[in-house]
């Protein structure tokens, strides 16, 4: 039986864009063995996942190196066909290089890859359009399959849809209003102002981590809205995923929930406020808006993930956007 090893220990959107190659090897290989490697934390991502037969999960709390040897010892155990790195960062192009793998593949940007089988060249730019990184990771495995394109996609399991079938009772958006950097979020006053603009008749529902609880609370009643509700820190990511596919819409930052949105091909419209959608993480869902700052901000993109502050203290490229901007992507109701 011929046995993948995918490995993707970054965040939780880039595990989402990582999605796929499963969908593509399985579609190549129906009867392969297809196992995840990720960090811990993000695992319930892939929770009952159909084509894959196992995750293996790198927990850094143990200690980085110690469990970076168990990971390799337990890697080369397996005895995989090949072996897929989509990071660049020397960890994991350790593992790839010592997996013992008959062909070890990844990125070029790997300081390994000169130990790969096959070292693919990895393009990302700002000032023209990058392709995009689902399209940027599937080059990975082309040279065995063929250059067709399968978009990120999720399973959440019938309890998961059971969950959020309670608030599915009337027509609703879903905002997941915060991110891990700063300024790729929009901010908290402008979520507010775009919130009590929005018609009467749609219930307005927060999405989140727990961590984030605080900021959809804070957005929730400076709104004045009787009609919003706050599930930070209450759904899972497959549920949240769930809850977004029948959304009228999701409104976004350039982050997790807007792959999410792509992975069920719910509608979106995604907020970027630092970053720019040239990068090539931007919305793939059929039904999928942009909205950036219309004027030519010389400062932007001020970074490939942004800042906790923005650098000039100004913060124009969020605070330039109009609530009618977001508004309009709602279309007719």
């Amino acid at each position: 039986m011929q046995k993948f090893l995918i490995i993707q220990t970054a965040f939780i959107g880039d595990v989402v864009l990582a999605t796929p190659l499963i969908e593509k090897l399985h579609a190549f290989f129906p009867d392969a063995q297809i196992d995840f490697l990720l960090r811990k934390g993000n695992e319930s991502l892939l929770q009952g996942h159909p084509y894959l037969n196992k995750v293996l999960i790198w927990n850094k709390k143990e200690g980085k190196y110690r469990s970076l040897w168990n990971l390799l010892k337990l890697i080369r155990k397996h005895k995989y066909y090949k072996l897929i790195n989509l990071q660049r960062f020397g960890a994991t192009g350790f593992l790839t290089a010592f997996s013992g793998a008959k062909e070890k593949i990844g990125f070029d940007k790997n300081p390994f890859s000169f130990m790969f089988d096959v070292a693919v060249k990895h393009a990302m730019k700002s000032d023209v359009q990058s392709p995009h990184e689902t399209v940027r990771n599937l080059s990975l495995i082309e040279h065995f399959t063929d250059n067709s394109i399968y978009k990120p996609k999720l399973y959440p399991l019938p309890h998961d849809y059971n969950t959020v079938e309670k608030y599915k009772q009337w027509s609703y958006i879903c905002i997941a209003p915060a991110s891990v950097w700063f300024t790729k979020q929009y901010p908290k006053d402008k979520w507010v102002s775009f919130i009590q603009t929005l018609p009467g008749e749609l219930m307005v529902y927060l999405l989140g981590a727990p961590s984030e609880k605080q900021l959809c609370a804070d957005i929730m009643h400076a709104s004045g809205r009787h009609d919003i509700k706050s599930l930070a820190g209450e759904l899972t990511f497959l549920q949240s995923a769930a809850l977004m596919r029948d959304a009228t819409m999701n409104y976004v930052n350039d982050s997790a929930p807007m792959h999410f949105a792509s992975a069920m091909n719910a509608p979106v419209t995604a907020v970027y406020c630092s970053t720019v959608p040239a990068f090539g993480y931007g919305p793939l869902s059929d039904k999928r808006y942009i909205v950036e700052v219309k004027e030519n901000l010389d400062c932007r993109p001020c970074g490939l993930h942004g800042y906790k502050a923005c650098p000039l203290q100004h913060f124009n490229c969020a605070y330039h956007i109009s609530d009618q901007q977001l508004l309009e992507t709602l279309g007719e109701l």
